[in-house]
């Protein structure tokens, strides 16, 4: 459901939503395939949670933006999920001027990054 209110907020938006997983290994097969330049990703999935899969994404493709979609933003989450490589936190329930906010900061890094 979450992943359906994300998709809805951002179908008017600048971004196009590539793919979506039901869980960690999912997730991190898709943004394999697809090379995305930022992943929304839920802290808590099943079959790998989303700071596993983080860890994973940023080995593989280090420039990607992954920004943390969670419910609880206690301090270990935040603490475990920066040293993992995220950009970003979304926090639940979705408040769409903030998840806008956090995307366009990531997009501006991502303009940064390109020669």
């Amino acid at each position: 459901m979450m992943r359906s209110v994300l998709r809805g907020m951002l179908r008017h938006e600048e971004y196009d939503v590539v793919g979506e997983a039901r869980n960690g290994l999912a997730a991190v097969d898709m943004v394999g395939r697809l090379k995305p330049d930022i992943v929304c990703m839920d802290v808590l999935m099943p079959e790998k949670n989303g700071i596993e899969a983080l860890a994973e994404i940023k080995a593989a493709q280090p420039n990607v933006e992954v920004i943390m979609v969670t419910g609880s933003s206690d301090p270990e989450t935040v603490q475990e999920s920066i040293q993992n490589g995220a950009s970003g936190f979304i926090i639940k329930p979705f408040n769409a001027a903030r998840v806008l906010d956090t995307l366009a900061k990531a997009s501006s890094r991502i303009l940064q990054k390109k020669p």
